[in-house]
């Protein structure tokens, strides 16, 4: 027999066995979400320091402007009272543009089948876009607190509250961005959800200001409003202070998690905007 025959396959080549994943295709899930991690890390001027740049820009003409007319909010000084609400501003803010911008621009350029064909479940993604943006939120939230440290005494009471509210804020708005992200069709439609939903309740949540000083009906009507909860929650983790119980801006905290991420969820698996 020659050295070429020798080398023929003695039968029909066969198939290699389909890789089997478990309950969670872990691989798939790492993978989506270090994506989206490096997605805003390759600009990081753009997605951190820009919006710790902003922040500080609010620090100083809020503190300038009203600082001698309000120099103490809940028995701390105005400054220490405001620089926390800033900072979970700029973390929810971030947390939604990372969420909803990756998903529209995927959308548009019509490489959201690269997400969907791979075998990730609907809940893997759901997941790792909530805590990719979430990821950004902390991080931007960190290099603001850091940054502020060097015009603002701030001062931790409980460190375990922020970062429980810090991280529940960022989860939910990268899961209100997930949501615009796959319902919005262009980005006229994200700007409109920014400008006319999200940055009004974030301004009107007492993020500069105490509701104890909202007269009625607005003083009560504070308390139905999901975002007064991330920023009082993640305030009193600073101050030791807060508006409402801890208890009930985490059981909304929560619960508004769920209901989202259940949302998003049905979006995802029905393919509702993301397969026609």
């Amino acid at each position: 027999m020659s050295t070429s025959q020798s080398k023929m396959p003695k039968g029909p080549a066969t198939p290699s066995e389909p890789r089997v994943y478990g309950a969670v295709n872990w691989v798939g899930f790492r993978s989506l979400y270090l994506k989206e991690v490096r997605r805003f890390l390759n600009v990081v001027t753009q997605t951190v320091f820009a919006p710790m740049i902003t922040t500080l820009l609010f620090l100083a003409i809020f503190t300038l402007a009203l600082g001698r007319a309000v120099e103490v909010v809940k028995g701390v000084p105005f400054a220490q009272f405001l620089a926390p609400g800033l900072i979970v501003m700029a973390m929810v803010q971030n947390a939604f543009a990372n969420s909803s911008s990756s998903i529209v621009i995927s959308k548009i350029q019509g490489n959201i089948v690269d997400v969907l064909m791979p075998p990730i479940s609907a809940s893997e993604f759901v997941f790792a876009y909530a805590l990719a943006g979430a990821t950004r939120g902390l991080i931007v939230g960190l290099a603001t607190a850091v940054a502020m440290t060097l015009f603002v005494d701030l001062k931790l009471d409980n460190l375990a509250l922020a970062l429980l509210f810090g991280f529940l804020a960022s989860t939910m708005m990268a899961t209100i961005g997930m949501v615009a992200g796959i319902w919005a069709d262009k980005f006229d439609h994200m700007s409109a959800i920014t400008n006319f939903v999200i940055t009004p309740f974030t301004f009107l949540s007492g993020t500069f200001y105490s509701i104890d000083r909202l007269p009625e009906p607005f003083y009560s009507i504070a308390f139905f409003n999901p975002f007064f909860y991330m920023i009082d929650g993640f305030r009193s983790g600073f101050i030791g202070s807060s508006d409402a119980p801890t208890w009930l801006g985490l059981t909304v905290m929560f619960g508004m998690n769920i209901a989202l991420m259940t949302l998003a969820w049905r979006m995802v698996s029905t393919g509702y905007k993301l397969k026609s």
